[in-house]
Formats: C-alpha cells, sequence, structure tokens
C-alpha cells in the first residue's frame, strides 16, 4: 500500500495559489496622467505602481467595463514602503481620489473585488484613470 505522508498532503491543500500581479505606471512623454485598464476575477489583486514626489496631487479614479457580477470593484492607495496600511480606501472613501502625496516614492494603487463578485470568482474589466499634478 502506498503512503502519502500527511503533512505533504496537508500543505499541497493548504497552500494557495499566487494571485497577485504587479505592473508599472509610466506616462506617454509630455503627459501627466494615464488610463490604465484591467480585469480582476475573485481574490485577484493588482498592484499599479506609479512614481511620484512628496507635495504632488494624486487623482485616481475607477470605472467598471464590464462585469458578470455586480461590479463590486475598489482601489486603496499604499504610500512608499507601506506594509499593506493604505493612505486611500476606496470600499470606504468611493472610487475617487484626489489625496496630497507625503513623501517622494513609488506609490501602490491597489485594485480589487469585494463581496460576491470577490467570494463567488466573478469577472470585472475596469478603466483606472491616474494622474500627477
Amino acid at each position: 500500500m502506498f503512503r502519502i505522508p500527511l503533512l505533504a498532503v496537508a500543505l499541497a491543500v493548504a497552500s494557495p495559489a499566487f494571485s497577485q500581479m504587479s505592473e508599472e505606471v509610466h506616462f506617454e512623454k509630455g503627459n501627466y496622467g494615464a488610463m490604465v485598464t484591467g480585469t480582476l476575477t475573485g481574490d485577484a489583486y493588482v498592484d499599479h505602481k506609479l512614481r511620484a514626489k512628496g507635495g504632488q496631487q494624486m487623482f485616481a479614479e475607477l470605472r467598471v467595463a464590464e462585469t458578470d457580477g455586480h461590479g463590486t470593484i475598489y482601489f486603496n492607495i499604499l504610500p512608499p514602503g507601506s506594509d499593506g496600511a493604505a493612505i486611500y480606501i476606496g470600499s470606504r472613501d468611493g472610487n475617487t481620489a484626489l489625496i496630497d502625496l507625503p513623501k517622494d516614492g513609488v506609490y501602490t494603487i491597489r485594485t480589487y473585488l469585494m463581496g460576491d463578485d470577490r467570494d463567488s470568482g466573478k469577472t470585472v474589466g475596469y478603466n483606472l484613470d491616474l494622474s500627477i499634478q
């Protein structure tokens, strides 16, 4: 009789798939903004990385492009060096932000699903309008 070690089975079952993606946002020469498009499914999230200076303002607006669910998509803005703590929380503050940036560095705009869309694995296409002034 062939036996699989219990620990190996437990680790295989308990290890979630890596669902986070990251991409850098670049503005075309002469522009101070960009439109980012993407798609999220279930508990996946995407980190959009954008370099900015302290004292500048960041504008971000998230819109649903299409969905097979309710379209419950949000974004958070994380400051440079953040361990996950956000300076803007879309699920609480809405899908349009205009914030003063506290310091120089790379900011992360994290898009994610919530509620039934996340829990039931629905897909939401989105447009994220970003600018720095």
